[in-house]
Parts: structure tokens; C-alpha cells; sequence
């Protein structure tokens, strides 16, 4: 009775490769594999570990995070194609299993695999790093939180997390806001009525600013008015102005800042912001009235019809 379980575990299940896979052998890759994962975790989260130490400086984190992600793939495929080997499993005979493998990645992990690939290639290339600021061609604007295996996480200034696959970013437009400089340019346009002095509106918009907290001021970074063009209902202006990492990540609340500092400093000099109007003009002429005159009836006599005459 005591060799029925030794004999159960050591009985031949199928064979790959020409071996023979027992129960007991299934059962040690099983434990092995979850090992090296669980094993490839740790190392991922003592990595993560050392990336407090440089809590300002976001660079360094994104290549803490990009070395961390890199040695966890590596221990999950060396450390399961090594345990698969020990426990007996030769992997590079089984050419059965390979095309079989294809075959699932033609047909239905296509996808998978290139979502995977992609992130492989956005962590060696550093193009994309966890803090970046980026604008996808879909519309998703946000700061990348996340680079895993399959997705992206973008987490939108209200807070909202949005996965996106790993191929979006390697097929598709990517505007990476903080990729390199974190200074960027930005265009705030506006209109002024038609008669306002130039250097007038000049004076607000820089006025306007100096009261926002990130705009930069020194040698190739100062603010700037340009008048753009007259349009129809008012002169096309835009406020030019360089701005830093904290507002740079945030564009929408930047441009209301400056709209709203806009509009005071505009109405603290009188200048109008114009409507659209339009004018409607009334040629003179002269007005042709006619009359039609009424044939002319003569009075009715005694005996005689109505509007006859006598004969």
C-alpha cells in the first residue's frame, strides 16, 4: 500500500522530446515555475525599494523602474526554461509544441505578443519613461504611471487611469511633452476691438504673465506678444510664454491660469474684447407707388337698373 503513491507520481503521463513526463516531474515544474515568478517579483519590488532614495529626481526612478521591469522578464524566461530542463523537460526537442505555439501566436496571442514586444522595446529605447507627459494620437493626454507587459498606464489629470496597449506607442503618433527638456512652449491666443494701441495689449499680456507662478524669465525664455492677424470682428493676438515641468504637465489648467490673468489685466486698462458683430447697410432709392383710379359710376334714376344710364 505504501508504494501506491510512489508508483502513482513516477508513472509515465506522455512524452516530450523522446523523455517520458511523469506526474512527479509536472509537479516540479509546476512549483518551480511559480517559484522563479514569485522569486522575479521580489527582486522587482527590492529594486523599487531603491528608487525611494530618489524621490526628486524622476529620472532616476524611470531607470529604476525600466532596470526593474527588464530583470523581471529575464528570471521569468531563463529561470522557467532552466527549471523545465532540470525536472527533466527538454524544451528545445519538442517541435510538436513549437508549431503549436505559432500556430496560437498566429491566430489568437498575435496581439499579446506584440503588446509584449512593444514594451520591451519602449524599456530599451527610454523613449517612454514612468513620469512622462505624453499625448497619444487617440486623444489620451496623462502622465505614464506604468509600464507592464502588455499595456501602458496613463493616469489623466482628472485622475482617471487608462491602460494602452504597448503597440499604440510604437505604431502610433506619441507626443512626449517631457521626453527631453521639460521647458515647453505654449501659445495663449486673443483678440482685442479694432482701434486699441498695440503696445497697450503688449503690456497686459506680459503683465499677465508675470502673475503666474512657472512661467520662466531669463536669456531665450522670455514672454512675448505677437500680433497673428485682423480678423473679422477684432485684432489676433497670442501670448507667448515658456513654461516649466509643473505647468508643462498640467496644459489645460496652465491655459486657464493665463486666460483668467488675461482678462484682468486687460480690463484693468479699459481694453475691449470684442463680439461678433455684423453690420447691416440700407441703400436709398425711391419708392414707385400707383393707384389703379376706379371706373367712375353714374347715379341710378327711377325704373332703371342700378349703374345704367338712360336710353
Amino acid at each position: 500500500m505504501n508504494d501506491i503513491p510512489t508508483a502513482w507520481l513516477a508513472h509515465p503521463l506522455f512524452s516530450l522530446g523522446g523523455k517520458p513526463v511523469t506526474t512527479a516531474g509536472m509537479l516540479m515544474a509546476v512549483f518551480f515555475v511559480v517559484g522563479i515568478w514569485w522569486f522575479a517579483g521580489l527582486i522587482e519590488r527590492s529594486v523599487h525599494r531603491m528608487s525611494r532614495r530618489y524621490a526628486g529626481e524622476p529620472w532616476k526612478n524611470a531607470r529604476i523602474h525600466m532596470l526593474s521591469r527588464l530583470l523581471r522578464y529575464s528570471v521569468w524566461v531563463i529561470g522557467t526554461i532552466v527549471g523545465l530542463d532540470y525536472v527533466g523537460i527538454d524544451l528545445s526537442n519538442i517541435a510538436l509544441l513549437g508549431s503549436a505555439f505559432a500556430v496560437g501566436l498566429g491566430f489568437g496571442l498575435q496581439s499579446v505578443f506584440s503588446n509584449f514586444a512593444s514594451g520591451i522595446i519602449i524599456l530599451l529605447e527610454s523613449s517612454l519613461k514612468v513620469g512622462d507627459f505624453v499625448d497619444l494620437q487617440s486623444g489620451v493626454r496623462g502622465h505614464v504611471r506604468e509600464i507592464a507587459m502588455r499595456y501602458t498606464r496613463v493616469t489623466t489629470n482628472d485622475s482617471l487611469d487608462v491602460l494602452v496597449p504597448n503597440s499604440e506607442f510604437i505604431n502610433g503618433r506619441v507626443s512626449n511633452w517631457t521626453l527631453d527638456e521639460s521647458d515647453r512652449r505654449m501659445h495663449v491666443p486673443f483678440g482685442v476691438a479694432y482701434g486699441t494701441p498695440k503696445e497697450l495689449v503688449r503690456e497686459a499680456g506680459l503683465a499677465a504673465a508675470a502673475t503666474v507662478t512657472g512661467i520662466l524669465d531669463r536669456e531665450g525664455r522670455r514672454s512675448a506678444v505677437w500680433l497673428t492677424d485682423y480678423g473679422d470682428n477684432a485684432v489676433n493676438y497670442q501670448l507667448i510664454i515658456w513654461a516649466d515641468r509643473s505647468l508643462t504637465a498640467h496644459p489645460a489648467s496652465t491655459h486657464a491660469k493665463l486666460m483668467w490673468a488675461l482678462d484682468d489685466e486687460l480690463a484693468r486698462r479699459g481694453i475691449e474684447i470684442p463680439f461678433p458683430q455684423r453690420d447691416l447697410h440700407v441703400r436709398s432709392g425711391v419708392l414707385d407707388v400707383r393707384v389703379q383710379k376706379t371706373k367712375e359710376v353714374a347715379p341710378a334714376e327711377d325704373g332703371d337698373k342700378p349703374g345704367t344710364k338712360p336710353a
